[in-house]
């Protein structure tokens, strides 16, 4: 609005905020956004504190924001917020959802988002309980087709670097077993299967490699490309390995009064059980 005097242009912009046509956002400048006319109808008599509630959760996107984190952004009162976040929720402009990482507490985001896998555990969690008998299932299927595969270039009676070669496997390869065999109700993506087959490496039941592949090639990134495949181990690992923290790839993230710490670690816990 370059032609109107300044006092023109912030008369209509305060007249477009109280008919919540438009939101301030923010940020380290005065941003304006114009607001669609359902988020329009369903924000009407709303007042600013609700509109600055619900700008704090959606800047959180999917990945949600605690209800402390609203306060310490918005400066108001723990009961103000309460009272705004009911609000919101029984308009459908946001939802709780549960996180694994607190099972206890809720993060906020807005309604129609799909929480970040940080927030559901992904594949492996369900109603924030971890599947383990899931997991261990797609751990031995896996490896399954890992051995069948290097029992298949065994047979073939080539050479040894045949051989060798034609026992790997891509994870493409391992996640298109893994969904021909129906076992997972929910969609796995290759990320999964690579989650689970970094799993039986640490084990020492699987070992892969990188090589260059061609770009546009199917399990492909950046021009490399991992290969699986099932090996025998030679000798025994050592006590320190079979423990935990021994194959732990979050070892370095790990202590007291942490996220991630001895005192609740599950596979510590069943590993002294055991």
């Amino acid at each position: 609005m370059p032609h109107l005097e300044p006092q023109q242009r912030a008369m209509a912009i305060n007249k477009l905020l109280s008919l919540v046509r438009l939101m301030l956002m923010m940020s380290l400048h005065l941003l304006l956004r114009v607001i669609d006319l359902l988020l329009m109808i369903k924000m009407k008599g709303s007042d600013n504190q609700e509109k600055l509630v619900y700008q704090i959760i959606e800047d959180a996107g999917n990945k949600g924001i605690w209800s402390r984190d609203i306060r310490f952004k918005s400066n108001l009162p723990l009961t103000e917020i309460n009272k705004i976040l009911k609000s919101l929720e029984s308009k459908k402009l946001i939802k709780a959802v549960k996180s694994v990482a607190a099972s206890k507490k809720k993060v906020y985001m807005l309604y129609n988002l799909q929480p970040d896998r940080s927030v559901t555990g992904g594949a492996w969690y369900s109603d924030q309980d971890f599947e383990s008998e899931f997991v261990e299932v797609l751990n031995q299927q896996c490896f399954k087709f890992l051995q069948s595969k290097a029992e298949a270039a065994r047979d073939s009676k080539q050479s040894p670097m045949v051989q060798r070669n034609s026992s790997f496997a891509t994870s493409h390869e391992v996640w298109k077993y893994i969904c021909e065999l129906g076992i997972s109700k929910v969609d796995l993506s290759m990320d999964d299967i690579e989650t689970i087959l970094n799993t039986l490496i640490y084990d020492g039941k699987v070992e892969m490699t990188v090589i260059a592949a061609k770009e546009g090639t199917v399990g492909s990134v950046d021009g490399q490309m991992k290969l699986y495949r099932g090996v025998n181990p030679v000798i025994q690992p050592t006590g320190l390995v079979r423990t935990p923290c021994g194959l732990c790839p979050v070892f370095d993230d790990c202590h007291d009064g942490g996220e991630i710490s001895p005192s609740n670690c599950i596979y510590m816990t069943e590993w002294l059980d055991f």
